[in-house]
């Protein structure tokens, strides 16, 4: 009787061993593609290795089938506890897997935010850096009295307007990533502040020779926040001056969006600009909104057609720190809306959208 029982468990630990195996490299197996999966099938497998073993040596002690049958029968009463445990292990998994993705894509964005203000400061630093350095050169040319007086005064303004412009638009760009920023949301006419913007780019436009056309549109009602909407039309056009030629054409409409089903019944306005620039890079236009990104041609500042302009004191000169776009994208994301510029007929064109007789948000 006892070398009986013996051999019964001899058996069945060996049964239970090779199913228990063969079992435990298909979870392992299946663990490096689907984590929780293998999770539910883990209680599994130890149930039925068990139930594989037990089965054996009740067979080989010769019992009958139907002591046989209920022994299966109470062993597979424990299948759905097995399962239920396995349940309980996957989703502890899924959840520690998202919880391990959010903190890995945080901490990846943190690092290209990161990555992306140092690129914006070093750029600034290096911008300002010409400004900063034309004055003392000047300063020091009026203090001994080389060149005209009028003329050097008048360059070290111009100069002191472009480093005002560019920590403008630092305090701007600023502002709009603040999780504090509130905006003075109102009830305005988009024709209405492309119209104001137009008028305000005019002089810029005339002292490069460029033709700034706004075209009827049909117009839209869009509650926004006039002033921070009116900023990033106005970058809109001065970018499309700056790199327009001589003699060219910059158009500017507002008018509704077509109606996007996928949208759920939100409508959209949009501020549409088009230049004739040339067009950009298709691998360069993804990065057109990023703060301090100018391209190539722009960190060697050019005269006349085709150069960076954007002296304020009308003349066709380099200036800013590349964060005019960034403005506009920031003034579109606070209002639940969006910035993209594509290529179009001899330039390309921006287009600002934001929704339409809807409440923006109140932060970022």
């Amino acid at each position: 009787m006892g070398d009986v029982m013996l051999e019964g468990v001899a058996l069945s630990a060996g049964v239970a061993a090779a199913v228990g195996a063969v079992g435990a490299f298909a979870v392992f197996a299946l663990a490096r593609r689907r984590a929780a999966v293998a999770a539910v099938l883990a209680p599994l497998v130890v149930v039925v290795s068990v139930a594989a073993g037990v089965y054996a040596s009740v067979r080989a002690m010769f019992l009958s089938d139907e002591d046989s049958t209920t022994v299966l029968l109470l062993l597979a009463a424990a299948i759905p506890v097995a399962l239920g445990v396995g349940m309980v292990l996957a989703v502890r998994i899924w959840r520690i897997a998202a919880e391990a993705a959010a903190i890995t894509a945080a901490r990846e964005r943190d690092r290209e935010i990161e990555a992306g203000r140092r690129e914006m400061v070093a750029w600034v630093s290096h911008d300002l850096r010409t400004p900063l350095a034309a004055v003392r050169v000047l300063a020091e040319a009026l203090e001994d009295g080389v060149g005209d007086d009028a003329e050097t005064v008048r360059r070290i303004q111009a100069e002191n307007r472009r480093m005002s412009g560019m920590v403008d638009d630092l305090l701007a760009l600023s502002r709009l990533q603040s999780p504090a920023l509130v905006l003075r949301a109102q009830l305005v006419d988009l024709r209405d502040l492309v119209s104001d913007a137009v008028a305000a780019v005019r002089p810029l436009a005339d002292a490069g020779d460029v033709r700034v056309v706004e075209a009827d549109g049909a117009g839209v009602l869009a509650v926004v926040d006039a002033r921070e909407v009116a900023r990033a039309v106005a970058n809109l056009l001065v970018n499309a001056v700056r790199h327009t030629p001589r003699g060219g054409t910059v158009t500017v409409t507002a008018h509704p969006a077509p109606d996007d089903p996928a949208q759920a019944g939100q409508r959209f306005a949009v501020v549409a600009v088009q230049d004739e620039c040339g067009g950009i890079p298709e691998a360069d236009l993804s990065r057109v909104f990023d703060p301090g990104w100018r391209g190539t041609r722009a960190r060697t500042p050019e005269r006349a057609a085709g150069g960076v302009v954007g002296g304020q004191d009308g003349s066709r000169e380099s200036g800013g720190a590349g964060l005019g776009l960034a403005i506009v994208r920031g003034v579109a994301d606070v209002h639940g809306g969006s910035a993209t510029i594509r290529n179009a007929g001899a330039g390309c064109v921006a287009e600002l959208c934001l929704p339409a007789g809807g409440e923006p948000r109140t932060g970022t």
